[in-house]
């Protein structure tokens, strides 16, 4: 008979896209996995008294605040959740932080670079007293992504020379799409760029443990103005009647250096018309290649260049087998996982990093690194350069 783990409470701040993509985890995590920590949903906060309350009621929080600093003075949370729009993230993190909270905050890290060097250096300072913390990159957690890193680890493509990385969604491709926060540059810091963009610049480095290290970019806005949403209220930046100003970009392009002599080719979109969800990656080595597409997330197709050419090509591997990255808690082969599993190995991950003592992965220094190729992405853009350097 196994023990019962010592709890964890947990405060969620942030209950729509993303607040309900982490209940589903929190809640999920502890039914699958065998975790060295129990988390309890404690307690649940947003700004409006009546929706958080339904949320919690919907989603399984235990109780709710309308103010987040309630949240850090509550002796039943040691872990706190940080799921607000990216002008929050900064004084939210850094706040729990300093109260002893192990902070888990969503991506990008900040809206600046400024903001996410100020986390980063509240993280140290943190975990020198054992408090963690870690940034919310859930797409390294597929197991086909998983894999890709494990065969780049194990030389199976030999030396990197090549990566191509593309996020394609269509949501706002209508001009009647309404606004929202998203598309508001001083509550989302930028558009495509750091919303989408951030997945594909840290899942590159992540599979081919290599750091950007320059790039060339191009930005473009194509919708300038949009309606405003019913009940929306006042946005920063009103346009004509009805409508508010888009002050972000729809589009990011950028190639970009890595560190170990990669070449890379980055794409990200909200306006690839007919593409819901598309993070699509190829790596190409001095000895064999891998692709990846979201929208088929359970595949990964890899070449192995060593082979005959009589006989070599891609081939599709179902990564759905119990050797692969988190799978064995899961259904049998051939049962593929979905989009909010990346969401409970994250929530895995973390719990197991904070019973060790360690600090999780990917951290906030993490983070910062990708906010510094956000904002080179942006400067590069702004000022044509040819080419802008990432600082180390």
């Amino acid at each position: 008979m196994t023990s019962t783990p010592p709890t964890i409470g947990v405060g969620l701040i942030g209950y729509a896209f993303m607040g309900a993509a982490h209940s589903q985890a929190w809640r999920t995590a502890p039914h699958f996995f065998e975790l060295p920590l129990q988390p309890e949903l404690t307690v649940l906060a947003g700004r409006d008294a009546a929706k958080v309350a339904d949320a919690a009621a919907r989603l399984g929080w235990s109780s709710t605040e309308t103010d987040w600093r309630r949240v850090l003075e509550r002796d039943d949370v040691q872990l706190v959740d940080v799921c607000t729009p990216g002008d929050t993230h900064a004084e939210i993190a850094i706040a729990a932080l300093e109260a002893g909270k192990h902070v888990l905050c969503e991506k990008p890290l900040a809206n600046t670079v400024a903001e996410a060097e100020a986390m980063a250096a509240a993280a140290a300072r943190a975990a020198e007293r054992g408090v963690r913390s870690m940034v919310g990159f859930t797409y390294r957690r597929v197991p086909a992504i998983g894999l890709a890193r494990q065969l780049v680890a194990a030389g199976r493509l030999g030396e990197v020379r090549h990566v191509r990385a593309q996020y394609l969604q269509d949501w706002i491709a209508d001009p009647a799409a309404p606004m929202s926060w998203r598309l508001e540059k001083d509550k989302a810091g930028s558009g495509a760029l750091g919303d989408i963009g951030a997945h594909i610049i840290d899942l590159t480095q992540f599979i081919t443990g290599q750091r950007l290290s320059g790039v060339s970019g191009m930005l473009e806005t194509f919708v300038t103005e949009r309606p405003l949403a019913a009940g929306g209220g006042a946005l920063s930046g009103v346009g004509g009647e009805g409508t508010g100003r888009v002050t972000v970009d729809d589009a990011a392009a950028f190639l970009g250096r890595f560190d170990g002599g990669a070449f890379g080719v980055f794409e990200a979109t909200r306006f690839a018309t007919g593409r819901k969800n598309a993070i699509r990656i190829e790596i190409n080595g001095s000895s064999g290649s891998l692709a990846f597409d979201f929208e088929d997330m359970n595949v990964l197709h890899f070449h192995d260049a060593t082979e005959p050419a009589a006989t070599a090509g891609f081939r599709r591997i179902v990564v759905t087998e119990p050797e692969h990255p988190y799978v064995a808690a899961w259904w049998p082969a051939g049962h593929g996982l979905g989009y909010e599993h990346g969401f409970t190995h994250q929530v895995v991950d973390l719990l197991t990093a904070i019973a060790k003592g360690q600090d999780p992965t990917p951290t906030f220094a993490d983070g910062l690194q990708v906010q510094r190729v956000l904002d080179a992405v942006e400067r590069s853009a702004a000022d044509r350069s040819a080419w802008t350097r990432i600082e180390a």
